[in-house]
């Protein structure tokens, strides 16, 4: 079995690559997902986030107003490392309980780890997690181009990308990078590519 953590920054077009793995065979664990089934009310995450930030964070549903959340933690970084202590620990359990899991049903098989702040949590960290590291590139004019495509201002989109770790720094620490540029062809030709090496490792 390879487990391969795939990273990037926010839109790279992550989601997108990840898809083109699961589609050609690849079991994908999606960090992010895993992230709001953590935090939903009464779950442990959710209580320390409650007790950390207050009720005012909370929809009339009692579920985490993501929004306002993230405007007081994505300008201040203490307080975005504060959540980061309490969702990533609650995060990296359940991806533990996948991987054993997928190993006993597909020993053989390639497990990728779509994990947005893999390299944030340390290359040795990363390297604890995955055996091999996958980045996926755009240039900042694309990204800036999607995150306004997807209802974001550009103060909002350039402060969010500049409150991230390089994706040029994230390179430094990859087997392998997909450039995401191009036509969706282009990237699934280097996916296929690089899954048809992670097979016969």
């Amino acid at each position: 079995m390879t487990i391969a953590g795939l990273t990037g920054t926010i839109g790279t077009g992550k989601s997108t690559v990840a898809a083109m793995f699961g589609k050609l065979g690849a079991f994908i664990i999606d960090a992010d997902k895993i992230a709001h089934d953590v935090v939903e009310p009464d779950k442990p995450a959710w209580q320390s986030i409650v007790q950390t930030f207050g009720q005012a964070i909370l929809n009339k549903d009692r579920t985490i107003n993501r929004k306002k959340l993230a405007d007081i933690v994505f300008n201040d970084k203490d307080k975005l490392q504060t959540l980061n202590s309490i969702v990533h620990p609650a995060v990296l359990t359940e991806i533990s309980k996948l991987v054993e899991q997928r190993k006993a049903v597909d020993p053989e098989g390639l497990i990728v780890k779509d994990i947005p702040l893999l390299l944030e949590l340390g290359p040795e960290a990363a390297r604890m997690l995955a055996q091999v590291i996958i980045v996926v590139h755009c240039s900042p004019q694309v990204q800036l181009q999607r995150l306004i495509k997807r209802g974001m201002s550009e103060s909002d989109a350039e402060s969010r990308i500049r409150n991230q770790m390089p994706v040029e720094e994230k390179i430094k620490f990859a087997d392998f990078v997909v450039y995401n540029d191009g036509s969706l062809e282009e990237t699934r030709r280097q996916v296929v590519a690089i899954y048809n090496k992670l097979m016969n490792m």
